[in-house]
């Protein structure tokens, strides 16, 4: 896996590219501001050398406010085929909803406290760049709370809710069964049931699923 870093502090910028290579994986670069980070993706996509996935801090220099979402934008919209994972110190929602617009496909969104959990962060990255989802749960939950007070998921029950949720995390059907501790077909049986009282069509892959999910919650 190749990887671009975008983080304005470098203990963490150095800190998240031993963590990566040490698991054989490559960073390519690190970069302190949106500016270098946008400058960087448009030499590698010169060369032909796309990463398969930039993690970018969500605030970056020089105002520390929304440039490291607007370059996640940006860079979704230029280069769909690079996943890209954002990190934020707090749940933002206006920044989650404009990143997860149009398509879920190959982006995540976690809190930084989930970087300490090195295994978690590892494998949301792999995730991201195989052109999987990673949502930090407190993300979801509130956008899922959200979403009630707009009624969106009034037919829902609270199991149902509470599938929806995992499911938006990016996690499988087995991932769900073995978190509330259910059977696969009882998990299957929800799945249906949601995609059913939502008027959605049948989807093949957890991508379309989490989609599916998302669009009903920016509504």
């Amino acid at each position: 896996m190749r990887v671009v870093i975008a983080e304005d502090s470098v203990l963490l910028r150095e800190g998240l590219t031993r963590l990566l290579t040490d698991r054989g994986h490559e960073v390519v670069t690190g970069v302190g501001d949106a500016v270098a980070l946008t400058k960087t993706i448009g030499e590698l996509a010169a060369q032909d050398a796309l990463p398969d996935v930039v993690v970018a801090d969500v605030r970056m220099p020089p105002t520390h406010t929304d440039e490291g979402v607007r370059a996640a934008v940006w860079l979704r919209k230029e280069h769909p085929g690079v996943g890209v994972l954002v990190l934020s110190q707090y749940v933002e929602e206006e920044y989650a909803t404009e990143l997860l617009a149009g398509s879920t496909r190959g982006v995540g969104y976690l809190l930084k406290d989930r970087v300490a959990d090195v295994r978690e962060f590892v494998d949301a990255v792999v995730r991201v760049a195989s052109g999987g989802t990673a949502l930090d749960p407190e993300v979801v939950a509130q956008l899922l709370g959200r979403s009630r007070k707009q009624d969106v998921l009034a037919g829902l029950t609270p199991r149902e809710r509470e599938v929806l949720g995992l499911m938006a995390e990016g996690r499988t059907n087995s991932a769900v069964a073995k978190q509330l501790v259910v059977s696969d077909g009882a998990v299957e049986k929800h799945v249906s049931n949601i995609f059913l009282k939502l008027g959605l069509s049948p989807s093949d892959g957890d991508h379309r699923r989490v989609l599916a999910v998302l669009t009903y919650l920016k509504t």
